[in-house]
């Protein structure tokens, strides 16, 4: 039986550990924590829509399920030349067959430190939810959510949990009838956030937008984050006592560090078969990757499975375990997202023939609340696979 390692427990590397696993390899999982975080989902955390623990799925429940090989422990080197990586607990493994799927690291900004993301740490969505209990218990305040760029590589930034979150809270304050006691602001160095969903989306955001009295702030590059504000390159400066940002994705300095290719931010050069160049048997997929394709392409969470599902296909065929012909993950790019507002959703989809937003008044959040539960069920293999999902 071949083996493989796959570093990084989140959504690509668990998706790629079920279906290498599925090919009859051996499969050895290594994730620096012990659940994958379903991001998706965790826009809910902060207004106590959900919980933490519902959002934090085991990996040892899917480990066992699935055959697969659990190890706990961070990876700290990665050396192709030598197709070893090393462990802090582990030392050296030599990996010929290895999947790289440990996510991205984040643009760094003056001052971060002031503000909490909703894609950044997992323990940062409890920090956000205790930062708007207590604004709630103040009775008012102003409120900044924004997400910034990388002109290194457009496809990490991600600004739809911003603004699922942002439309949560508005909600929420709503239900509680304080919503009009706040001063809630959006915030982007673009000109137009969200511009990449197409242009109907935009409209209907700007609509949104208008019509729950939110004001923005576009279109000026952040300067620093200060401890109750933001300050931007004209000096000009957004007030807040609760600051959301989404920092665009970057090379992680583990990759960075290493001697596998890259381009400008750090993501590492793969083929349309997700094979890392120069690098025979080794992959690399979703975030830690540098995607190719139209300007509007996005590092999303489908996309990801894809790349994953495609490097198990691939390398049972380098192998001579299957027939058949290799599969690219270019042929798949497209935007896809149903953006939930906490009463309803909007279904998002684009790619290069054509891009739609369809309003889903109510039933929106509750198929968003039924694709949480998917998730959990399709991954313990207790429900099938919808394709595409």
């Amino acid at each position: 039986m071949k083996s493989v390692m796959i570093i990084g427990g989140g959504i690509a590397g668990v998706e790629a550990a079920i279906y290498y696993r599925k090919e009859g390899f051996d499969v050895e999982l290594i994730s620096d924590r012990s659940y994958v975080f379903i991001y998706p989902i965790a826009i809910w955390i902060p207004v106590k829509t959900t919980r933490f623990e519902d959002v934090a799925f085991s990996l040892d429940k899917i480990a066992a399920r699935h055959t697969i090989r659990l190890t706990v422990d961070k990876v700290i080197n990665i050396n192709a030349s030598e197709k070893t990586i090393t462990l802090k607990e582990g030392g050296v493994r030599t990996a010929e067959h290895l999947v790289i799927a440990t996510g991205a690291a984040k643009v760094n900004h003056d001052g971060l430190e002031y503000t909490l993301s909703i894609c950044g740490a997992p323990e940062q969505s409890i920090h956000l939810k205790e930062k708007i209990d207590a604004l709630i218990a103040k009775g008012s305040g102003k409120i900044a959510f924004g997400f910034g760029g990388n002109p290194n590589d457009p496809s990490g930034v991600r600004g739809g949990p911003g603004f699922e979150l942002f439309f949560n809270l508005h909600h929420r304050l709503k239900k509680l009838g304080i919503r009009d006691n706040f001063e809630m602001t959006f915030f982007a160095p673009m000109a137009e956030p969200g511009a990449r969903m197409g242009a109907k989306a935009l409209k209907l955001l700007e609509t949104m937008f208008k019509r729950n009295h939110f004001a923005t702030h576009y279109g000026k590059k952040i300067k620093r984050f200060e401890e109750n504000s933001v300050v931007f390159e004209d000096d000009s400066i957004l007030e807040s006592d609760l600051t959301m940002f989404i920092p665009a994705g970057n090379g992680s300095e583990l990759i960075r560090s290493s001697d596998l290719p890259q381009n400008k931010a750090g993501f590492i050069h793969v083929n349309n078969y997700c094979e890392i160049n120069g690098v025979e048997g080794w992959y690399a997929i979703g975030d830690a990757s540098a995607l190719e394709g139209p300007d509007w392409k996005a590092k999303q969470g489908h996309i990801a499975e894809v790349m994953a599902r495609n490097a198990a296909h691939n390398s049972a065929i380098s192998l001579g375990l299957k027939l058949g012909e290799k599969k690219g993950y270019k042929d798949h790019l497209n935007i896809l997202c149903v953006m939930d507002t906490g009463n309803g959703a909007g279904f998002v989809y684009r790619d290069n023939k054509k891009a739609i937003l369809i309003p889903m008044p109510i039933i929106g959040h509750w198929l968003k609340i039924g694709w949480g539960w998917y998730y959990k069920l399709s991954k313990m293999g207790y429900i099938p696979r919808i394709p595409g999902m």
